[in-house]
């Protein structure tokens, strides 16, 4: 076997190991800038090499034989490896770390302290990508993710860093709408911004009935808490928002809490990771100092 694995080339491998993914020598060809005929007679070479088919090559597809599958698998595992190696060598622990996170997150908490990181680690330089997809780190489109989820993502690592949740803020114009000994009750009748089966979820924590008919709907829903609380302020209405992101503004009284009722949520935010990316430097320095920071802030800790 040590004789059959020295008479084949790297490069063999990595052409293989597209083809299989893609399933498509077209396509294998196209991302390793070959033409068709070269990647087909790599393929071809190789399975002459192993003396046995790894490939069925169909009317317009191919697929994988028994071998073609198990020698894929263990040739995206080792390109993968190699791949993570020469990072690791050549980065030496600077370069650039590339977080992908959602904007709320990215605005409210993670861009004031980001600072303190580049102090302690000069020579990495960080960029933000704030996206509401989800960022395959795998393929190396960012280095770390900050998300909210069970903490399950196959093949990543991942550190918990607070709980999610949402609290009732607005501003002293909307205070004014509501009595002056106000429940959580009186909040049906008042003006709201934000995504109506959250709103029921808050009403179910304070022990309020759900809305009913004819209580005054929400009016603006937007993919983040940002966009909602800014929409809200703008208009005199109350929102949905998290007491770890605004904690800074109901602090300085920009914002209300009116209620110190929070409807707790089954996700976390992680900070999430390649496992065999564990030890490259960067992102262990990362790791360690947003740790750090989220068990440093007391609105985290008091959430959980």
């Amino acid at each position: 076997m040590a004789d059959v694995l020295a008479n084949i080339p790297l490069s063999a491998i990595r052409v293989f190991e597209a083809a299989a993914r893609l399933l498509s020598f077209t396509a294998a060809a196209k991302e390793l800038g070959m033409t068709q005929a070269a990647v087909s007679w790599q393929v071809k070479a190789l399975e002459r090499r192993l003396d046995q088919p790894l490939f069925r090559r169909l009317t317009r597809e191919v697929a994988l034989t028994p071998s073609g599958e198990r020698l894929a698998r263990a040739a995206g595992e080792a390109l993968a490896a190699l791949r993570t190696a020469v990072s690791d060598i050549s980065e030496a622990g600077e370069g650039v770390l590339a977080i992908t996170t959602m904007q709320t997150l990215a605005e409210r908490w993670l861009a004031p302290r980001l600072g303190a990181f580049q102090v302690s680690h000069p020579k990495i330089a960080v960029r933000v990508e704030t996206t509401g997809r989800i960022v395959d780190l795998a393929r190396g489109e960012a280095d770390v993710a900050v998300r909210t989820g069970d903490g399950e993502w196959p093949g990543m690592e991942a550190v918990r860093l607070f709980s999610t949740g949402w609290t009732v803020v607005g501003t002293a114009e909307a205070m004014a709408s509501l009595p002056a000994a106000a429940t959580p009750a009186d909040l049906l009748a008042a003006p709201r911004v934000g995504i109506p089966a959250e709103w029921q979820e808050w009403f179910a924590a304070a022990g309020v009935p759900a809305p009913a008919d004819g209580a005054p709907a929400e009016r603006i829903a937007a993919d983040n808490q940002v966009l909602e609380v800014a929409a809200a302020v703008a208009s005199g209405a109350f929102a949905l928002a998290s007491p770890i992101m605004f904690a800074a503004d109901i602090a300085a009284g920009r914002l209300i809490q009116p209620f110190e009722i929070v409807a707790p949520h089954a996700r976390s935010y992680w900070l999430v990771y390649p496992a065999e990316r564990r030890r490259v430097r960067k992102i262990a320095a990362f790791r360690d100092w947003i740790v750090e920071a989220a068990a440093a802030d007391p609105a985290a800790q008091k959430l959980g």
